[in-house]
């Protein structure tokens, strides 16, 4: 028998006899004469009812299932008489195909807190805020693959093991086949004959194959060992990384403005549902700012100018502003939401605060960087126009006392038919924190991976 979506029945222009569905019971009630649950199968944010009368086969098989448990349920879809919905299944057949312990199962009520559902985040996309934030995940990877692939650019699939630190930071996580337990770590003895580790960008590799190809992508997970318990990082995330051959800095801005706009308006044409859940009960003013996101050009500023509007603006920061700092959370927040109040392209920032790859300016002073920040989040975008020059980024690896040996595949691409060409790295998860409202990284990761969180 062919199963009905719960999305299918609810948009169903007529009404309908012999729908099969399935799915979990958010809400039972029980009248006088007949039961009606509230039947959702993940497919949409809305639920079926379902109409049971008592002293039928259906309510026989239902019995004292409730909440959380699975049914599966073939009934006529007709016009229903309560407000707020159009249809209702009247049921003929009902199976329990898993049942759920009223005592013991933790999604009874109708609201819980945050840190609540991440101590249950196997459950937790059962509710409408996390199943309509997955399903909001899953349309924007597809929204990004339609823009790029719409744009000339190839999906390719940099590696998830490398041997190099593509930022120089140095938080890596290592990746070892060698006993743990053994007195001496023998790198020649290792899997690959060296120190091997998870990535923290496809950039570098993504380079190579953008001087072939021409414009290129990858979108893949990338990991960062940094011991950090902030709203803004986790351990494991999605990068979105697009590489340009021939292309420098202005287009590299111009592009990263061209996919969030493409973004934002994809996601309200395709989510308007479940993003509404996030205007109701996250961040009221939240449609406002995708369509100003959407709408208005972005502001573009360098770095410098940056900082003096900073120091100028008599704000109280917690850290400290200045030529030759990175600019932190509160600064970025401020500049778009305060002084813009809009999104904002800052770039060429000195070259100490940046890693070896990015084009050294005629200044010598700064390198051809940009960040995208964004009202809500901060930066949600960093990239550069990438040096192509032989002898500038060997300079850049002995000012940074990075080994050049290590990177020579890296230098080839420099040493044969070298060209101009810029990238940048879109923080999916950041974008997701944008596009619905939630201020916290680890609810816009079904399985979010934070210091001494790893249950699954």
């Amino acid at each position: 028998m062919d199963r009905t979506l719960v999305r299918l029945a609810l948009r169903s222009k007529v009404p309908a006899r012999g729908l099969a569905v399935k799915g979990w019971v958010r809400t039972r009630r029980d009248l006088k004469g007949v039961t009606f649950l509230e039947l959702n199968d993940g497919s949409c944010l809305g639920n079926l009812q379902v109409l049971v009368e008592h002293g039928s086969g259906p309510a026989s098989a239902l019995g004292d299932a409730g909440t959380g448990a699975a049914v599966s349920v073939f009934g006529d879809l007709v016009d229903s008489p309560g407000k707020g919905q159009k249809w209702e299944l009247r049921a003929r057949d009902l199976e329990v195909l898993g049942p759920a312990d009223q005592g013991s199962y933790p999604l009874q009520k109708k609201r819980h807190s945050d840190e609540f559902l991440r101590g249950i985040a196997h459950l937790r996309p059962r509710t409408n805020k996390y199943g309509a934030l997955l399903r909001i995940r899953s349309e924007l990877s597809l929204l990004i693959h339609d823009f790029f692939r719409e744009r000339g650019f190839f999906y390719v699939h940099t590696p998830i093991i490398t041997g190099s630190d593509c930022e120089g930071a140095g938080e890596l996580f290592r990746v070892t086949s060698l006993d743990l337990a053994g007195p001496i770590l023998d790198h020649e003895a290792d899997f690959f004959g060296r120190p091997a580790y998870l990535t923290v960008s496809g950039q570098l590799e993504a380079e190579l194959l953008a001087m072939s190809l021409g414009r290129v992508y990858t979108f893949g997970p990338t990991f960062r060992a940094e011991n950090s318990n902030t709203p803004r990082h986790a351990a494991e995330f999605w990068m979105v990384e697009p590489e340009m051959a021939f292309a420098d800095l202005e287009e590299d801005i111009d592009l990263a403005e061209e996919l969030v706009k493409a973004l934002a308006v994809g996601v309200m044409d395709r989510c308007p549902e479940d993003l509404e859940l996030f205007a109701r009960f996250v961040e009221p003013g939240l449609m406002a700012r995708l369509e100003a996101v959407a709408g208005e050009p972005f502001a573009r500023l360098p770095y410098a100018e940056a900082v003096l509007v900073l120091e100028r603006s008599g704000a109280e920061f917690e850290y400290p502003v200045g030529f030759g700092l990175d600019l932190q959370t509160e600064h970025e927040r401020y500049l778009c939401e305060t002084v813009f109040k809009r999104p904002l392209a800052v770039f060429d920032y000195p070259k100490e605060i940046k890693p070896f790859y990015m084009r050294l300016n005629s200044d010598q002073r700064t390198v051809a960087a940009m960040d995208v920040l964004v009202p809500g989040v901060g930066e949600l975008i960093g990239g550069s126009q990438r040096e192509e020059r032989l002898e500038v980024l060997e300079s850049r690896f002995a000012d940074q006392g990075l080994d050049a040996g290590r990177y020579w595949w890296y230098l080839d691409t420099r040493r044969f038919g070298s060209a101009p060409h810029a990238g940048f790295g879109l923080g999916f998860e950041r974008l997701l924190m944008l596009v619905t409202g939630i201020s916290n990284i680890r609810d816009v990761i079904a399985f979010p991976r934070t210091p001494r969180n790893l249950e699954f």
